[in-house]
Parts: structure tokens; sequence; C-alpha cells
């Protein structure tokens, strides 16, 4: 059975209370954490979006559990800032911290004001990225002229170990990419046909031998048109495939373009159930595909009920099937 994580959401819930909130995870029996960096919520119902790399500091300190976050590099950060902001990270916490570093979406980098690249574009200044801090990572001086501009910069502090550089993708086509050069896949939630496509194209280009993670969109509550009811609430303003959610800009614009989201159309991108059970026979699907690590995002604001509850009736199921 993979490692059982939990993920949490910036957008949704403040970050006093999401560290409370991963805290409680760890007690409850998850194994490992992740969090979302982003500027802005997906909608004005989600209504936060704290600073994940303040946050991850005190998460880290706060647990003994192995983190994550999912990043872009490129334009609202500059790479050598995310080398150095990781590097710290590792060198405080040996062995506990990585990275997924992804192309960006407008809704987080519009701010910069320089204009949104098309996916192409976007997927080159990525590769840019990375191949800067790898080099930082090595002690490298690195100098660079190209999409990203960098000019002489150093790592004075760097760990023994560097994070691993986990690669974010949706489609076959950006897995068999990021085999290229991530130390690991992540994906999200998706029909089982697909996935095994998306492993199948990792791992065929260049990714044989390395961790593939599942992050999974779920609602829980004891009540099962209340379960419902806070997905479609929270996370309507997620259904929708790229490149719409790549490039829309504004809260208010994900919320129009949701307006007419039905609440049984959320079956389709997150796993509702009243049932603990149900979630057991789900995750054990997902984790016969192969999958290392399956990070459980609870699309609920409030996360106690959710985080109780699988530590009782589901993590300890899933454990017994291994």
């Amino acid at each position: 059975m993979p490692l059982i994580g939990f993920h949490a959401s910036h957008e949704q819930i403040d970050p006093a209370s999401l560290l409370k909130a991963v805290v409680l995870a760890e007690q409850a029996g998850f194994a490992a954490a992740m969090c979302s960096d982003h500027f802005a919520p997906w909608s004005a119902n989600q209504g936060q979006s704290g600073f994940a790399w303040s946050w991850l500091g005190a998460a880290l300190q706060a647990t003994s559990l192995p983190f994550g976050v999912v990043n872009a590099p490129g334009q609202r950060y500059h790479p050598a800032i995310i080398a150095q902001a990781g590097a710290t990270l590792a060198q405080m916490f040996p062995g506990r911290f990585w990275m997924a570093l992804g192309s960006g979406e407008a809704a987080n980098e519009h701010i910069t004001g320089g204009g949104w690249p098309d996916k192409a574009v976007r997927n080159a200044r990525l590769g840019e990225c990375v191949t800067v801090i790898r080099q930082l990572f090595a002690g490298e001086t690195v100098s660079h002229d190209g999409i990203i501009t960098v000019d002489r910069a150093k790592l004075w502090t760097r760990p023994e170990l560097p994070p691993k550089l986990i690669g974010p993708a949706v489609s076959v086509e950006t897995a068999r990419w990021v085999g290229s050069w991530a130390d690991g896949l992540i994906t999200i939630n998706q029909p089982h046909d697909h996935l095994r496509r998306m492993i199948e194209a990792f791992r065929s280009g260049g990714g044989e031998g390395k961790p593939i993670y599942l992050q999974i969109h779920l609602s829980y509550h004891q009540d099962a048109e209340t379960a419902l009811d806070i997905a479609h609430e929270q996370w309507k303003s997620n259904v929708f495939s790229p490149p719409m959610c790549w490039d829309l800009e504004l809260p208010e614009h994900f919320d129009e373009a949701s307006r007419y989201v039905r609440r049984e159309d959320m079956h389709g991108s997150v796993l509702i159930s009243s049932e603990p059970a149900r979630f057991v026979d789900w995750l054990g699907e997902y984790a016969a595909l192969g999958f290392d690590g399956l990070y459980l995002h609870h699309v609920g604001v409030e996360q106690q009920h959710f985080i109780e509850t699988f530590g009782e009736h589901v993590l300890p199921e899933l454990r017994g099937r291994s």
C-alpha cells in the first residue's frame, strides 16, 4: 500500500487553521503532506491564499512529516529564489522536502503584468528553470540568458541532499515530457485508463524506477447530500480541463464560468460519499495502479471531521490490505 498523505489547500483554509489541521493529520496516521502554492483562490467561495513558503517552515517544524509543494517558477518567482527557498528548507529538515515544478496558471502568474505566454513557451521556460535550479543545487555559479535571465547566482547555503524535483502532469504528453527531467511524477485523480497511459508515458519517457504520486480530491460527510453540497460549493470552479483552467485570470472569472455547473457534475472530478468503506475501495483501486503515494484533499473548509474519520476508519483498513 502506498503512503497516504494529507493535502493542505491554501486556497480554502487560512494558514493558522491549516497548520492545526496538518498536525491533527499526523496524529491521525497520515504519513506525509503536501500543499498548494497560490496567489489567489480558484473561487471567491474558497476565499484564502496564504503564502506557502512561510507556512512550510512552520509545518515542517510542527510535524515530522515529509512535505511537498506544487510551484511554478519562471514568472511570479525567479528560479534562483525558488532554489534558495527549497535549499533552505531541505537544509533545516533533511530528506523531508520535495518540490513539484509546473508551468503555472494565469490565475497566479498574471499579477506580474508581463503577459501570459502560450503553453509551448511556458514549458520551455520551465525547462530552463529546472536546469538553473539543478545547477544551483549542485553549487555552481549560474548565468543564463534565455526566456529567463540569471546573473552570477550562487547558493551559499545548500543541503547535503537537494530536494527532489517532481513533475506535475495531467496529460499523457506532459507525463512523457516530465519523465525526461523530473525525479518523479504527480497527477490528480482521473479515469483509470488515462492514469495507466500517463504512468506508462512517464516511465517510457525516462521515469522508469522513479516515484509516482496521486493527489485525490474528495468530499466526505456522514450525510451524503451534505458531502455533495460541500463539493459543489467549494470545488465547482475546479472542474474545467486545460486550457481553460490555465488561462482564466481572476476568481470572478472562475465563478462566472462555473455558474451552471450542476451538483451532479461534481462526481466527475471529486470522490463523494458518506461511507468511509467506499473511500477504502476507491483508494485501494488507485493504489493497485502502482502509485507510491496518495495525497488526500478533502475539498471542504472544515477538516477535523474528515481527518478523524479517515484516521479511524480508512487508513487502518488500507494498511490492513497491504
